[in-house]
């Protein structure tokens, strides 16, 4: 029946207008430039977590038998095989370097391994729409107790996990082929996990756990399709290792980081907009003059709703009226907020914790300010438009 109820699900869910959603924010939001961007972040910061990951292991000397297991296995799930091994040497090689270094060199590749991890909390958080990120100081504390505590969670795991191929050991050997496809399994579910983790908690903002994990898991079937392209193509057309020799690890290893960054940041995307996807069909952005249109439609909600007890809306009521995503009216909203014409009423930490009411008196409020803002700036081109067609003397009442 769950099997029954899981096809049916499937057959139900929005595929087609996914895909057109994740071609739009591709383009719209820049995704292309901001998986550029953490690809040249990740490429600085990979020695110094590799760094702190060895500073931790030697802390803590019960985990030094598995601190090349574990190295390898975290390399051979995140690289192709076809340059994991590559990859893993050159990074113990820095590391070990590293770990030479002096103080102010340390603190440089520290620092370089706090930006790559605000990077990717200012673009999830861009994803989401999110404009009050958490204050600088707990976003650092959050991510470095995951940057020291995630190698010892993950020792831990692999202990563990060791610990049960032992004790089984007569078991498992039987069955050499179940225990690779366990294996094989419990390393996606751990990425997924990892992923959905990404989502859930970096943006500002509440995310639900199921689409949380159904974000996670586009993301780690992504990852792992990628691989196994990339490691196709290695095998078949040998074009970098042609050209580039004994060196063509590291262009590989560059393409490799921004294909992974660009499928983390689609699962992102899924995650944000899975509500809408599965509310049904949303009317589309309609071109030039489309926020204007919903900054207007929604002062008409609101005024509608200022006599109700309520006195006004929460977003994704405002989202629900208006038949669009909910991502869309936030930078709308924003701009209406600081224009003074609505204000946030805070109730309860939830979902709908935050309701809008109409400030702004229709009658006596020129539209200017909204127009020069989502419409028309005027400025010299536009100066004879907005003389000509008086748009000065125009009212917000005129309009709604």
């Amino acid at each position: 029946m769950n099997l029954r109820q899981l096809a049916a699900d499937l057959a139900r869910f929005p595929w087609v207008p996914t895909a057109q959603m994740l071609r739009e924010r591709f383009r719209e939001d820049r995704l292309g430039l901001s998986a550029s961007s953490l690809t040249f972040t990740t490429t600085i910061a990979l020695v110094p977590f590799f760094t702190v990951a060895l500073a931790i292991f030697t802390a803590f000397p019960m985990f030094g038998k598995l601190q090349a297991n574990l190295q390898s296995w975290l390399v051979q799930s995140l690289v192709p095989d076809a340059i994991s091994r590559q990859v893993l040497g050159y990074l113990t090689q820095f590391a070990g370097k590293a770990s030479r270094l002096g103080g102010l060199g340390f603190a440089a590749l520290i620092v370089s391994a706090i930006a790559l991890v605000l990077t990717i909390d200012r673009t999830l958080n861009n994803i989401w729409r999110v404009r009050r990120p958490r204050p600088f100081g707990q976003r650092v504390l959050i991510y470095w107790a995951v940057i020291t505590l995630g190698p010892v969670l993950l020792a831990v795991s692999l202990a563990s996990t060791s610990y049960l191929a032992s004790a089984g050991r007569g078991i498992f050997s039987a069955l050499p082929h179940v225990v690779a496809l366990l294996l094989n399994l419990l390393q996606f579910a751990a990425l997924a996990a990892a992923y959905a983790a990404l989502y859930r908690y970096v943006p500002n903002t509440p995310v639900r756990r199921a689409h949380a994990i159904a974000g996670g898991t586009f993301a780690a079937i992504g990852i792992e399709i990628a691989k196994r392209v990339l490691a196709w193509y290695i095998g078949t057309v040998p074009t970098y290792s042609m050209v580039y020799g004994a060196f063509a690890t590291f262009p590989i290893l560059l393409v490799w980081i921004y294909i992974t960054w660009v499928i983390v940041l689609l699962g992102a995307v899924i995650t944000a907009y899975l509500p809408s996807l599965l509310a049904g069909p949303r009317r589309r952005p309609a071109g030039h003059g489309w926020q204007f249109q919903l900054a207007l439609e929604i002062l008409g909600h609101l005024q509608t709703a200022r006599p109700t007890a309520r006195k006004g809306l929460s977003a994704s009521e405002l989202a629900a009226a208006m038949e669009v995503d909910a991502l869309q009216l936030e930078p709308v909203l924003e701009t209406l907020v600081q224009l003074d014409w609505i204000g946030r009423v805070n109730e309860v930490q939830d979902d709908d914790g935050t309701r809008y009411v109409l400030l702004a008196d229709p009658r006596s409020t020129a539209l200017e300010p909204l127009m020069q803002q989502l419409l028309v700036p005027r400025e010299g081109a536009t100066a004879r438009l907005w003389q000509s067609g008086h748009l000065t003397a125009l009212s917000l009442a005129d309009v709604l």
